[in-house]
């Protein structure tokens, strides 16, 4: 008990009656009572074991035993030996190995400042406004082909603007992480049969709570800028080519945001505004136990799980429910009519021939439109090969 435990650089952050004990590099945390940060907080200013139990002790009012936290601590990876410094884990199909850094945090935080947030308000007020006011203004999938009048040719100019837009908003995530001087990773994942875009923000809980919302947020705030620009052309000048496609691209993407049931950017603001810590696992077992499908393992985990992830995921697991059907009609009112439009306007390019341009030209653009529906296929077929191995 007289030697020193060295630990890797630990953040440490109280968070309500618990303390987020956490390795920013490895993307790993874990909430611990108050003690267990007292003793973290000890070890890391280089005290002994001894030293750290007595600042426990000091502060629980009784001795407190530090073996079984200690080999916490080892097994989580916590503790600076040889092999700590560990792969950082995956959390995504695909996904970068390290973190991004990125611009200095000086040079980013007046895009994330009191100002910047009021502006990202007034934009988001004004395309309300604008949509309330003037309903005609609201996109329909129809607009995609107004785009040049061939359905083809909108597609290959659009795609690459949609993709830009979603490289925008998760970009905006990453420099609103740059901003508390921490570190993203960008992959890409599926939700239910969504391909998305990800940026991964697990250094998050390494700050305080209050500060999390910004970079959580940041993603919905430039789409909503970006909106209200397109928005005020439209206005301005009309319908010019290709604003509606893109209004309609915008908007789709925001819906998408609100269904949180699919661990969207707002499920990650409710994650943090109810103060949960694992609240999609929990609420999978309660799930699970309504359904009458718990195994004994599952039982042990759900009666360990903090008090307020069960009681958040109690009525969140109703939400999860409800929601896939209602991500089942966003699928169709958004992206159905698009993709059966393309559909047969490639099956009348395949009926042509393999030695006319328009078959090929068809076979190309179906290929594009479709790509993201065969990934989150594959994504999902190989998460059901892995499940009986895990």
């Amino acid at each position: 008990m007289t030697a020193v435990l060295r630990l890797r650089p630990l953040s440490v952050v109280e968070e309500g009656d618990e303390v987020l004990i956490g390795d920013p590099e490895r993307g790993t945390f874990v909430a611990v009572p108050p003690v267990g940060g007292v003793v973290v907080r000890a070890l890391l200013d280089g005290a002994t074991l001894d030293e750290a139990a007595a600042r426990a002790a000091e502060f629980a009012g009784e001795p407190v035993d530090l073996a079984d936290f200690v080999t916490a601590l080892t097994d989580l990876g916590f503790v600076d030996t040889e092999h700590a410094a560990a792969v950082l884990p995956a959390t995504a199909p695909v996904q970068q190995r390290g973190w991004t850094g990125g611009p200095p945090p000086a040079l980013v935080r007046p895009l994330f400042s009191t100002a910047a947030w009021c502006g990202y308000a007034a934009a988001a007020v004004f395309a309300v406004a604008c949509f309330l006011l003037r309903p005609d203004l609201w996109p329909r999938p129809g607009d995609v082909l107004s785009t040049t009048g061939e359905l083809g040719t909108s597609l290959l100019i659009l795609l690459p603007i949609g993709y830009a837009l979603v490289a925008l908003h998760e970009v905006w995530h990453w420099l609103a992480a740059r901003s508390l001087g921490l570190r993203s990773r960008f992959g890409v994942d599926r939700r239910l049969f969504f391909l998305v875009f990800e940026t991964d923000l697990s250094q998050l809980w390494s700050v305080p709570r209050r500060q999390r919302y910004g970079p959580q947020l940041a993603g919905l705030a430039v789409d909503g800028v970006v909106l209200a620009m397109l928005l005020g052309v439209q206005l301005a000048a009309g319908p010019v080519i290709p604003v509606p496609a893109m209004v309609y691209a915008v908007v789709a993407g925001i819906l998408w945001q609100c269904m949180v049931f699919l661990r969207t950017d707002l499920y990650g603001v409710l994650v943090t505004a109810t103060g949960c810590h694992d609240l999609w696992r929990v609420s999978s077992l309660l799930l699970r136990r309504a359904a009458g499908r718990l195994d004994a393992a599952q039982r042990a985990e759900l009666a360990a799980a903090a008090p307020r992830d069960v009681r958040v995921g109690s009525w969140f697991r109703w939400v999860r429910l409800v929601g896939y059907p209602l991500a089942g009609a966003y699928l169709a009112l958004y992206y159905g009519p698009l993709l059966v439009d393309v559909g047969r306007w490639a099956w009348a390019g395949f009926a042509s021939g393999a030695g006319s341009l328009r078959f090929w030209w068809g076979l190309l653009v179906a290929l594009l439109a479709y790509a993201p529906v065969a990934a989150a296929a594959w994504f999902g077929l190989s998460a059901l090969r892995r499940r009986p191995t895990a």
